[in-house]
């Protein structure tokens, strides 16, 4: 099954930038072949949900590695039978409307 989720890891107790956490995250996303998009407050990453589960997980495990005692993670999932569906078809979609 595909899945499109919006991923937003919050390492906590390793002070107030996060920045270098969001990278390592990002270079997993990346090395998975997974389509993705960051955005100011999180990355949206579409796939399949095994693949897109493990890199969960990888990320978490890799945040940890680099010291992070707690992390938060919010994510938000979507799901579709009815249809294929991209973040891009989303977007056109919402695109579309607007230009009426």
């Amino acid at each position: 099954m595909d899945v499109m989720i919006d991923l937003c890891v919050a390492p906590l107790g390793v002070g107030v930038s996060v920045s270098e956490y969001i990278v390592a995250c990002e270079r997993i996303i990346k090395a998975a072949g997974l389509n993705s998009h960051l955005h100011p407050y999180g990355t949206v990453i579409e796939g399949d949900w095994d693949a897109v589960m493990a890199v969960v997980k990888q990320c978490h495990l890799q945040v940890h590695e680099m010291g992070a005692p707690r992390i938060s993670t919010s994510m938000r999932i979507g799901t579709r039978t009815d249809r294929a569906q991209s973040m891009q078809d989303k977007l056109d979609s919402v695109t579309e409307k607007l230009e009426r």
